[in-house]
């Protein structure tokens, strides 16, 4: 009698978590439907400018991913009642490859409509690869006490190998290639590997370099120290030549693009996406509970 009134509440349990979990697909298609609705007729016909936001880590999985500021980018330049577009910035750097995409994708819009300024505009921190993407810009604005700067790349790690041997443990490593393992922490350095790490570091700072030496042209002051990673003031970087001026979102919008009327363009997530992912977790976390899923492989590529 017991075992069937606990299968009985069992499958009310369960009755009740799938029909939630189908309600909550209704929901997020209805969310879903009316967000593309409202971004299709956001379009606006009078005299602006257009502002994207390129804020945090640079990444691919963040919301200053390339895919998102590029997209936010496109609609900003593509919208005809747009005069001119801001990049407002706040981000300590983050990935190259994100920050490299932007800055082409900057560089190939303003091809594409020569008559639609870009102009970046600095609050609190545009460093690294945050200043990669700000180089792409017309022009460089910032506070005086912006953080402008650490031009630079830096790989690291942690080596793990001493305190192995000296708590007795033994690293057994299988590779089918002697630089499989590279820069492998739980192993002692290897000076060659070493060697061609830096090579590739210093292969990705001359890309770095040259963006913002394009970017830049002859407004820069080249100084012993401008590309040693070094971080300066939005004041001192005006003087380097890094920034052009002083000013702010609405300085650029009102007394550079001449359009007071500032509509933000920036890709941020949706009540759908937001709902559909707290969904998800709580069905991982159900289906965690009722003892499904599978073990996993000791084995693993990395």
């Amino acid at each position: 009698m017991f075992a069937s009134l606990k299968e009985q509440r069992a499958k009310r349990r369960w009755s009740i978590f799938f029909r939630l979990v189908t309600l909550a697909v209704v929901l997020v298609v209805l969310f879903g439907l009316g967000d593309a609705l409202w971004r299709g007729s956001a379009s606006v016909p009078e005299p602006h400018t257009a502002l994207v936001t390129l804020d945090g880590v640079i990444d691919a999985d963040g919301e200053a991913s390339a895919e998102k500021v590029n997209g936010a980018l496109q609609a900003a330049f593509d919208d005809a009642g747009s005069k001119g577009v801001v990049l407002r910035i706040n981000s300590p750097g983050g990935s190259p490859v994100q920050a490299g995409m932007i800055y082409d994708e900057i560089r190939r819009l303003r091809q594409a409509h020569p008559d639609k300024p870009l102009y970046a505009v600095v609050e609190e921190i545009c460093a690294s690869g945050g200043y990669y993407v700000a180089a792409a810009a017309d022009r460089i604005y910032v506070n005086k006490a912006s953080v402008v700067g650490s031009i630079g790349v830096i790989m690291e790690g942690f080596g793990f190998n001493e305190i192995m041997s000296k708590v007795g443990i033994d690293r057994r490593l299988v590779v089918s290639g002697e630089n499989k393992a590279m820069l492998d922490p739980f192993s002692p350095p290897n000076p060659s590997q070493q060697a061609y790490a830096n090579q590739l570091v210093q292969e990705i700072y001359r890309q770095f370099v040259s963006a913002v030496r394009t970017g830049r042209g002859d407004r820069l002051h080249e100084t012993p120290d401008m590309f040693s990673g070094l971080i300066w003031t939005g004041a001192k970087s005006v003087e380097l030549g890094l920034a052009d001026d002083l000013g702010t979102v609405d300085s650029v919008a009102r007394d550079v693009i001449h359009a007071d009327l500032v509509v933000d363009y920036t890709v941020k997530e949706n009540i759908a996406e937001r709902f559909a992912k707290r969904v998800g977790v709580s069905f991982g976390a159900a289906v965690a509970r009722a003892g499904f899923g599978a073990a996993a492989s000791g084995w693993h590529w990395r």
